[in-house]
């Protein structure tokens, strides 16, 4: 990370440094807001998709909500090493039984090039976000860098923003976008997917920028009502390559849209209607073009309809107690360990809770 001008989450963990995390955030909000307000642009083309960049760059964009945007996702990584070979790895490590060499190696092999990780963490989760929201382009979330399409959806983007600029033919200003409708779709989108707690934190002040008021209730409604149709690490083994293998973000919106679970009639930087969201991008002639989404899932342990969910409920949870309130993401959790008893232990700061964990005294 040397040399970059931002912090990375994935250096600052378990360091001090992690607690300015979410300031980061605002920093990057405040400084896209910045940027804006020179007044020097017809519109934004937002790049980002790692963990506090988006939300970042959305809460700056929405400060300036008569400009039109359009969020350009950079996509995954191709597949690497396997998750179940990674955490057999990190595993051998915390036991002792193999050094660091090897487990860097390993995670060489599993982050290897550029785009983010693969699996389904607040990064992947970003872009799931922007696209069902119709921030991004449709099926442009989960295409791998330095492909032909990734390329051309890329351009596609610059030149979509052109078109609804104040100069263009279709004036869309992204205050005109993000509205009541759109939150709740971002926020079905993340519960039908088992998505990163983080966005219990980011949907929340994203929400606020745009002038809508949510909390964690709204989440745990919707769950109640909101099935599970994905199995994404860690909520299972395959990662998001796979996932849009099997149909994507295509077959998710085009699923929960025929059960009513989205709102249609929303506007997108695509044009009018979540519909055309159903849809993949690929060529033909050469062309960049859109198409149905298969109408089968091409792998159903990854991802299911509506009609078949891996659960009937959504994959994050509100948790209510005497102690307080908490968000756990129950889809990353196996059924015979969601309800336990034991005691409580209390502790002043996460450095005790840590040293304690170390000495053995939560087994």
């Amino acid at each position: 990370a040397g040399g970059v001008p931002a912090m990375c989450d994935g250096v600052t963990q378990g360091q001090a440094g992690m607690e300015l995390s979410l300031f980061s955030r605002d920093v990057i909000a405040m400084a896209t807001a910045v940027a804006l307000s020179h007044q020097m642009f017809d519109a934004g083309l937002y790049l980002g998709v790692c963990d506090k960049i988006v939300p970042g760059l959305l809460i700056g964009a929405l400060a300036f909500g008569h400009l039109p945007g359009i969020f350009v996702p950079g996509g995954p990584m191709t597949s690497g090493m396997g998750n179940e070979e990674k955490a057999r790895i990190r595993a051998l490590y915390a036991e002792g039984k193999i050094g660091r060499a090897e487990l860097l190696d390993a995670e060489m092999q599993s982050y290897h090039s550029a785009g983010t990780c693969t699996f389904y963490g607040t990064a992947n989760s970003n872009q799931m976000l922007m696209e069902i929201m119709g921030l991004h382009l449709p099926g442009s979330a989960f295409v791998n860098p330095g492909t032909p399409l990734r390329e051309a959806l890329t351009r596609a983007a610059a030149t979509r923003a052109v078109a609804i600029s104040a100069e263009g033919p279709e004036y869309t200003p992204i205050g005109e976008l993000v509205d009541a409708r759109v939150i709740v779709n971002g926020l079905v989108g993340l519960l039908c997917t088992g998505g990163s707690t983080n966005h219990t934190i980011h949907l929340v002040a994203i929400a606020r920028a745009a002038g809508i008021d949510i909390n964690w209730t709204d989440f745990d409604d919707l769950s109640k009502v909101v099935p599970t149709l994905t199995k994404l690490y860690p909520n299972g083994r395959a990662d998001v390559n796979q996932f849009h293998a099997a149909g994507g973000m295509g077959f998710v919106i085009r699923e929960l849209l025929a059960a009513g679970l989205l709102h249609p009639d929303v506007q997108t930087v695509a044009g009018p209607g979540l519909a055309r969201y159903a849809q993949e991008p690929g060529f033909d002639g050469g062309q960049l073009v859109w198409r149905p989404v298969n109408d089968e899932t091409l792998d159903r342990d990854i991802l299911r309809p509506v009609s078949d969910p891996f659960a009937p409920d959504g994959g994050l949870k509100l948790m209510t107690g005497n102690l307080g309130r908490a968000v756990i993401k129950v889809s990353a959790v196996k059924p015979e360990y969601r309800v336990i008893t034991a005691p409580a232990l209390i502790f002043d700061d996460q450095d005790d809770l840590l040293a304690a964990f170390k000495r053995g005294e939560l087994e």
